[in-house]
């Protein structure tokens, strides 16, 4: 029922949860009856690249900003221009990246690395974690300020375990996935 009142916002949502509570899944139904439902929807996992790898996957960069960039790359901020972007594990974001992350959603644009160039761009930033924010604030590993921008309104998802009714329609949901998969394979 709070997804419900909250998906057609234009607000930033903290998910949280266990492992395998079905946060990218809520992020996905969140976008989907939004009004960017006709945009893109991206996912970035914050904890499985390394942070100069993951600043260029969050805002892009510039041929020739480090040995191997070969192009000019749109990260995600900018890919998802008009939709909405998910961070998992967003409580694994470098300190760093989380002042410019800060930034592009006050600002509402995006400067590539070593750009000199911003870029304007409009997205929904949904995050998601499992893990304490509050303890990772009192640790300064998180910083406070993007923590309030990013929580406007939190969704607690309990443990599957803790949910059986939605089972049924996780089953659902995954046989549908398949079927698809299965009616487009050459």
């Amino acid at each position: 029922e709070q997804a419900r009142r909250i998906a057609p916002l234009d607000i930033s949502v903290l998910i949280t949860g266990p492992a395998g509570a079905g946060k990218e899944l809520m992020a996905r139904t969140l976008h989907k009856a939004s009004p960017r439902r006709d945009h893109p929807f991206m996912v970035l996992n914050c904890g499985s690249l390394t942070e100069p790898l993951l600043e260029s996957e969050l805002f892009g960069h510039v041929r020739g900003a480090f040995d191997g960039a070969d192009a000019d790359y749109s990260g995600a901020l900018i890919n998802a221009h008009g939709g909405t972007l998910l961070l998992e594990e967003v409580d694994e974001l470098p300190v760093r990246l989380q002042a410019r992350l800060l930034r592009a959603m006050e600002q509402q644009e995006v400067r590539p690395r070593v750009s000199e160039r911003s870029i304007i761009t409009d997205v929904r930033v949904l995050s998601a974690t499992s893990r304490d924010m509050v303890d990772a604030m009192e640790q300064e590993r998180f910083r406070e300020d993007l923590f309030y921008r990013l929580n406007v309104v939190n969704l607690a998802l309990p443990a599957l375990k803790e949910r059986p009714e939605d089972i049924p329609l996780l089953a659902r949901h995954f046989l549908e996935q398949i079927r698809q998969r299965q009616c487009t394979a050459p």
